[in-house]
């Protein structure tokens, strides 16, 4: 077993994980091993059908996470004759592959508790997630173009799939920074509260999606993440693998036969 502390806290209760990045010293930044961290969270996320919707997260108030371990990055770059430290868009052959920005299949949705700074990394966690809640006080930035760098884990992607196209190339050429509430005017942020009512917030989201049948959670994300970019027609034929689930399962019938007897559902995800 090593000795090394652990960079990320996984906390499962009831039908919910959370997914606190845990370096608030060095304000949540991600290095090689907390990516290899998250992998296995995010495949165990996946698996255990217990789980219904997760919380990511970074440990204290001034930081979602600021990206990318810079200092390990220049050692790397130090040590490194062949230029393995080199990257451009993607994770493939690195430490934590697939990253949360490339799981395109995960079909549970996430929710982003941003209680700070969301830079580079940090940021393109959030556009990955499906709900994101901000303290007031976040500030949100791709700052790569400052740095001599690319947003390779999809932000300059998602960012311009995500806000008006202007918008989106103002922060990408020039690294400036976004307050939540410009984030929150450019539809990027669901919520944007002060700090104190962050989790009451967050708890707010959960409350509702919980009361909904965990197959059609999974269902509605595939969907609308699949067709996203096709013609609607296209939508429409394509056969999506978790709505053959949820449209023969036992909560299909659940739902609308609670509605009739006039009681909750109770879901049981089959």
């Amino acid at each position: 077993m090593s000795d090394e502390p652990r960079r990320v806290r996984y906390d499962k209760r009831g039908h919910v994980a959370r997914i606190t990045l845990d370096r608030p010293h060095v304000l949540n930044a991600m290095d090689l091993a907390t990516h290899a961290e998250l992998a296995r969270i995010w495949d165990d996320f996946e698996a255990d059908d217990d789980i219904w919707v997760g919380v990511l997260t970074g440990a204290g108030e001034r930081a979602f996470s600021v990206g990318q371990d810079l200092k390990e990055l220049v050692r790397r770059f130090d040590e490194d004759t062949a230029g393995a430290a080199v990257s451009t868009f993607g994770s493939r052959g690195k430490p934590g592959w697939p990253r949360l920005s490339e799981r395109f299949s995960l079909s549970k949705p996430l929710i982003a508790r941003v209680n700070g700074y969301a830079l580079g990394g940090g940021f393109e966690l959030a556009l990955a997630c499906d709900i994101v809640v901000a303290a007031e006080h976040a500030e949100f930035a791709l700052t790569e173009a400052r740095l001599g760098l690319m947003a390779g884990a999809g932000g300059v992607f998602r960012l311009t799939r995500q806000a008006p196209y202007r918008a989106a190339m103002g922060h990408l050429l020039t690294g400036r920074r976004m307050s939540a509430a410009r984030a929150y005017e450019l539809g990027l942020v669901n919520e944007a509260v002060p700090y104190d009512e962050l989790d009451d917030c967050v708890d707010g989201w959960l409350e509702d999606m919980l009361r909904c049948a965990p197959l059609s959670l999974r269902a509605i994300k595939e969907a609308a993440a699949t067709s996203a970019t096709m013609p609607l027609e296209q939508a429409f034929a394509t056969r999506y693998v978790w709505e053959e689930r949820r449209m023969h399962s036992r909560d299909a019938e659940e739902g609308p036969r609670a509605f009739v007897e006039k009681r909750p559902p109770k879901w049981t995800g089959t």
